[in-house]
């Protein structure tokens, strides 16, 4: 039976969320979390002999120490496969799940497997170089996400041949193959061409990379004159959170009135942010939103004056499709309001 040691943050692991992200680098034997649903999957044919376990901020903060520890956990084990995750989408975590499974890779030499959304920064990291398994954005998706890797990571394991990104079910990583279809290539385009012309679903077998290019605009002429607006993706919402902005993949931004605000404190602001630790931000927001510096701007004629309203919405794991969605309306607003510059802060 193949042995294979499992790599999992501290929310999978049931210790907590964010405010034990800090937690460092454990082993434990055995199944932990998600490891069930693997070893229901891998049936006779492999075992979770481990689970490496690690705060999501602990290994971002301490990333060689992280790395170190836990390639002599995985080590002392001497397993046939090493799984990350996955991850989804949640960006530290995916991150975490990438570095380490090629850490392990290029270490241990044993083969590595992960899974995460295609939009989390992870994936783009190491989807060259790493075999990622392409998931659903949340933990919803875990069942979906189990049923691909587990039959893929067999297949690493036992150094069989790997199929296409559309067989495997992971994230394109820049390999073409060459191989035979049954029908040639003027056939299939054109039963594209039909299935589009009539509105039905197709899918390209050459997709095209999709840039999302924004070019610059002219610099201001003369900022000492430019009214300045604030815009976050940092989650900075008045107390209470009174649009209910979503701590992840938000549907919604908000617009808020700073007319006379010279300072953002804790008892009138907040983050509604999920996924880095929300203390230094709520006791001071202008740390995320700097309000009080771009009123000293425009109290020192810096600055023309600052804009009336602030829009803010929440980026951790928020998709892109809503991400434009939300600028394109709002910035609307922006140009008809007089707006000349947008100061765009994250966490």
């Amino acid at each position: 039976m193949l042995k294979v040691v499992h790599y999992i943050n501290q929310f999978f692991a049931n210790i907590g969320g964010e405010e034990m992200a800090h937690v460092p680098a454990e082993v434990r034997e055995g199944i932990v979390g998600p490891g069930l649903a693997f070893k229901q999957a891998f049936g006779d044919e492999a075992e979770i002999v481990a689970t490496v376990v690690c705060g999501d901020s602990y290994f971002n903060e301490n990333l060689e120490e992280a790395k170190k520890n836990i390639i002599e956990m995985v080590k002392k084990y001497n397993p046939d496969l090493f799984i990350a995750g996955p991850a989804f989408n949640a960006g530290r975590y995916g991150v975490a799940c990438g570095t380490i499974a090629q850490a392990v890779k290029d270490e241990l030499g044993i083969p590595v497997l992960t899974g995460m959304y295609i939009e989390n920064p992870g994936a783009d990291m190491f989807k060259n170089s790493l075999y990622i398994v392409s998931t659903k954005n949340s933990a919803a998706g875990m069942r979906d996400a189990v049923k691909k890797m587990a039959p893929l990571a067999l297949k690493l394991a036992n150094k069989e041949k790997i199929g296409s990104s559309a067989e495997e079910g992971y994230i394109p990583n820049g390999i073409r193959a060459n191989f035979f279809e049954k029908e040639r290539g003027s056939k299939r385009a054109v039963k594209m061409l039909l299935k589009k012309l009539s509105g039905k679903e197709f899918v390209t077998e050459f997709p095209m990379p999709d840039f999302d290019r924004v070019e610059p605009n002219p610099a201001v002429k003369d900022i000492t004159k430019a009214t300045v607006a604030l815009v976050t993706s940092g989650g900075i919402v008045p107390k209470g959170n009174p649009d209910h902005i979503e701590s992840s993949s938000a549907s919604k931004y908000g617009k808020y009135d700073i007319d006379g605000v010279m300072d953002l404190t804790e008892e009138t602001f907040q983050t509604a942010h999920g996924g880095y630790d929300p203390v230094y931000a709520n006791l001071d927001p202008d740390r995320v939103l700097p309000v009080d510096i771009m009123r000293e701007f425009e109290k020192e004629g810096k600055i023309g004056k600052l804009h009336r309203y602030y829009y803010a919405t929440v980026g951790n794991g928020t998709a892109v499709k809503n991400a434009v969605a939300f600028a394109t309306e709002f910035a609307k607003e922006l140009k008809s309001d007089g707006v000349d510059a947008v100061i765009l802060t994250s966490t």
